[in-house]
């Protein structure tokens, strides 16, 4: 019986036509092999597989007698990120802040706090109290000491620091005001929800710190309650002012002007704490419109 005839094959290296295992040519091998790593089927004389990229054949053997190189470190997939440690960071800056404030009080007991009572812009701003008999000044002015702000309330604490940046504005003390500024931000924004005299010292440290985006969203929303509210018309003009929008700044001065009668009327009690506020800003008004 005469033996099958082998089939012949082209060689993928070197084209000669031949049969059996190897090439007659170049001794590439011209059977089908199948990739060691994924069992894709190889082309005959292929190097490397088309699918994986694994050396075949004599690359692989090459392969193997190179030392092998440290594996490539996967990234280790992570979650949704936990806001713990952020609430920690804050409460630990909050923290921080609050004893450089007190470090800060303490070092200018000389300066702003020796101020006379009525320097400062509201009633019951005075950070000193008079101090016991035989207790120690501690070198500061004699029967004056500073108050702990830790131990006050979140209203209380509010009010000193809007205050104390109050103050620091109209001292021209700038720097000051962008220390103090944020803690006090951090602290009215605890004051949830918050009433509209609230806001509108929110919005006043806002304004004299630069953040005009959040001074804008206090008097837009003290408005919104009230669009009469002579403190949201007195805060959205002067964040317009500062803005250069001399348009939106005359349409709110017209607004105050045309209800500061009737709203004073009502005697809230945000009135009577910001009178000062509400007196320049009618002579303001009144000044921009040439009437008395």
């Amino acid at each position: 019986m005469t033996p099958p005839i082998a089939p012949e094959t082209v060689c993928s290296v070197c084209g000669t036509v031949g049969s059996g295992r190897f090439c007659a040519n170049c001794g590439a091998t011209l059977e089908t092999i199948t990739c060691a790593g994924c069992g894709a089927t190889l082309s005959p004389g292929a190097s490397f597989c088309h699918r994986c990229g694994r050396p075949a054949g004599a690359a692989a053997a090459a392969a193997a007698a190179r030392p092998l190189a440290a594996p490539a470190l996967e990234p280790t997939p992570r979650g949704p990120a936990s806001p713990l440690p952020w609430a920690l960071a804050a409460i630990a800056l909050l923290a921080l802040l609050a004893l450089s404030a007190g470090k800060y009080f303490n070092s200018s007991r000389g300066s702003a706090l020796d101020a006379p009572q009525n320097a400062l812009p509201q009633a019951g701003l005075d950070d000193r109290t008079p101090l016991s008999q035989g207790q120690e000044s501690g070198g500061a002015t004699p029967g004056m000491r500073l108050p702990d702000i830790s131990s006050m309330s979140p209203q209380e604490q509010a009010d000193r620091l809007f205050n104390r940046v109050m103050l620091l504005s109209s001292q021209g003390k700038t720097d000051s005001v962008l220390f103090f500024a944020p803690m006090a931000i951090s602290v009215y924004q605890m004051l949830s929800p918050m009433n509209s005299d609230q806001r509108y010292d929110l919005g006043r440290i806002a304004e004299v710190s630069g953040a005009l985006p959040l001074a804008r969203a206090q008097a837009d929303t003290i408005l919104h309650d009230n669009p009469n509210h002579l403190l949201g018309l007195i805060l959205g003009a002067r964040v317009a002012a500062l803005a250069g929008n001399a348009t939106a700044q005359k349409l709110f001065e017209s607004r105050f002007l045309a209800a500061e009668k009737s709203e004073l009327a009502k005697k809230l009690p945000e009135y009577d704490r910001h009178q000062n506020d509400i007196t320049s800003a009618l002579t303001a008004a009144r000044k921009a419109r040439g009437t008395k």
